[in-house]
């Protein structure tokens, strides 16, 4: 088993930046490909970003890329996702995911383990 714990939500103004931080515990943290998700109300949950277990491969929404950026310290068994320049759009609660798998996927089904979700709102 592995126990995922989001942090670092909160109410923000559009241009304005966030770091979601996804501390995990349990299992070898690096064992695993970690990815974060999001989903707003009355949609699905929707990819954001992923990262390899060893930070060398880093996948991202067409939505965010060049805004967002995901990282990962292995020996804080933490990820993180630094959220620059947020839109309204953006507004959701996060998820971070973590999958034991060498390939990294997008797909919410290839993640074995979730956690709870962090909440953010970005105003116009």
């Amino acid at each position: 088993q592995v126990q995922l714990v989001e942090s670092g939500g909160g109410l923000v103004q559009a241009g304005d930046s966030l770091r979601l931080s996804c501390a995990a515990s349990g299992r070898t943290f690096s064992n695993y490909a970690m990815g974060w998700f999001r989903q707003a109300p009355g949609k699905e949950r929707e990819f954001v970003a992923a990262i390899s277990w060893n930070g060398g491969s880093t996948y991202y929404a067409t939505s965010v890329k060049g805004r967002f950026t995901i990282s990962r310290a292995n020996a804080k068994n933490t990820v993180y996702l630094q959220m620059n320049s947020l839109k309204p759009e953006d507004t959701a609660v996060y998820y971070c995911a973590a999958a034991f798998r060498v390939v990294v996927t997008t797909t919410p089904g290839g993640y074995d383990y979730w956690g709870q979700g962090t909440q953010v709102t970005v105003s116009s």
